[in-house]
């Protein structure tokens, strides 16, 4: 007999045989008759045992919660249970049985501490509403791969063990490579790029990205899953219709598929309309300073000055035409304005999702902005002599999975949206 998924027991199954595979997750004994429920990850279904049919094996007194069954059984064709299908069992075969008392409560609705639940990780993602934040996960990460598919996009795999910083600065986490120091990969941006000059065009990836930020806030993880882009022939506007276009494609597939997020969030997952609006870095400027926040231009802006703006734009929006002192060396300026330059980042509200802009292509300017940076253009010779054979435009951008799916699900704290978090003091299980 094969096996029968619990959302698969429906009204076609009536009167049948059926074999489930799962974990007790309650164990309920009356006078009369016992009753388990057995959990899989799609589902809760009502297995009776009947006390004058003792199964042959089978001690219900040595249960535990959590232990692993595969039981046979009749359904019903008058079901006892308004909430959940209901299986006479006619065979219980015990696969595995539990320890007891467990760890962390995974059938009542208790709430325990994140640290609890951290510690505990194997017991935590057995709680549905913890499971469906990864098929949310999973279904917005499918939508955007298939769009970028569709696109013309190729997908590729960049090293995550390099021998050089991508962004500049100190927040690098260095290891042995051999007799070398290395470090690992704050991001795939140089090689998409050297991707770009190799003829590709259009590349994207999906892999770790790796930051030794000292951050201890609810919205940062060192080790996080990023989205990136690269396209040739084209800018930074290029680069916005395709990011919306990814997110509305990601979006629209978590709400047309069959599994819903059952997690207390209070967001709606309605699909967003695009275009995104584009707000310029100035407009932001003049938005925090009408609020009575001193700011100047060069200035990035504090949390508390993202929610002032977030106010006046309550769904997606790009904030646009940034210092170009506030972005990486890779970043082309506007030709009309040096101190601007052709970059945004998508925000949610308050809360930053993703980074982009139309990159510097021409070999020369490069150089130049390496040293206004205070970076040595030779510590970058495989990434320079990329540009010296013909680089078109190009530009991309890179986005935080996590931070995507913590925000539509209206989530307090990214660690929930990663199966094993790596933070500032993490770094197990």
């Amino acid at each position: 007999m094969n096996r029968t998924f619990i959302s698969q027991l429906g009204p076609e199954v009536l009167g049948k045989a059926v074999m489930v595979e799962g974990w007790v997750h309650e164990i309920k004994r009356l006078k009369s008759v016992d009753f388990i429920m057995i959990r899989d990850k799609t589902g809760i279904a009502q297995v009776t045992v009947k006390k004058d049919s003792p199964l042959k094996g089978f001690n219900l007194e040595s249960l535990n919660r959590e232990s692993v069954l595969k039981v046979k059984g009749l359904v019903p064709e008058k079901q006892i249970s308004r909430n959940m299908i209901e299986i006479a069992a006619t065979d219980i075969e015990i696969l595995n049985r539990s320890a007891a008392p467990l760890p962390l409560p995974v059938a009542e609705n208790i709430e325990s501490d994140l640290e609890t639940r951290l510690n505990n990780r194997f017991l935590d993602l057995r709680r549905h509403e913890n499971y469906s934040i990864f098929e949310v996960k999973s279904s917005l990460l499918w939508g955007i791969r298939t769009f970028l598919h569709s696109q013309g996009f190729i997908e590729v795999n960049t090293p995550k063990v390099v021998a050089s910083s991508t962004e500049g600065g100190a927040d690098l986490f260095k290891v042995k490579y051999f007799e070398m120091d290395a470090y690992l990969n704050q991001s795939p941006q140089l090689y998409k790029e050297i991707l770009i000059s190799s003829g590709f065009e259009r590349v994207f990836e999906v892999g770790p990205a790796f930051r030794a930020e000292k951050h201890n806030t609810t919205h940062h993880l060192n080790e996080f899953t990023s989205v990136d882009i690269e396209m040739g022939f084209s800018d930074h506007e290029d680069a916005m219709l395709m990011l919306e276009g990814a997110v509305k494609s990601g979006i629209e597939n978590v709400v047309k598929s069959s599994t819903r997020p059952s997690t207390s969030s209070s967001t709606s997952l309605n699909v967003p309309e695009i275009p995104f609006p584009r707000i310029e870095y100035s407009r932001c400027l003049e938005l925090v300073q009408a609020a009575g926040e001193k700011i100047e231009f060069g200035s990035d802006f504090s949390p508390e000055q993202l929610r002032i703006i977030g106010d006046s734009y309550p769904g997606f929006y790009f904030i646009t035409k940034w210092p170009s002192e506030l972005r990486p060396f890779y970043t082309m300026v506007d030709p009309d304005d040096e101190t601007l330059s052709n970059s945004f980042d998508l925000q949610f509200r308050e809360r930053e999702i993703t980074s982009g802009a139309q990159r510097v292509h021409d070999p020369e300017m490069l150089r130049n902005r390496f040293l206004k940076k205070g970076l040595k253009p030779a510590d970058f010779d495989f990434y320079l002599n990329s540009f010296l054979y013909g680089m078109p435009p190009h530009a991309g951008w890179g986005l935080g999975l996590e931070r995507l799916t913590m925000i539509l699900l209206d989530l307090k704290n990214i660690r929930e949206t990663s199966l094993f978090p790596r933070d500032r003091t993490r770094i197990v299980p």
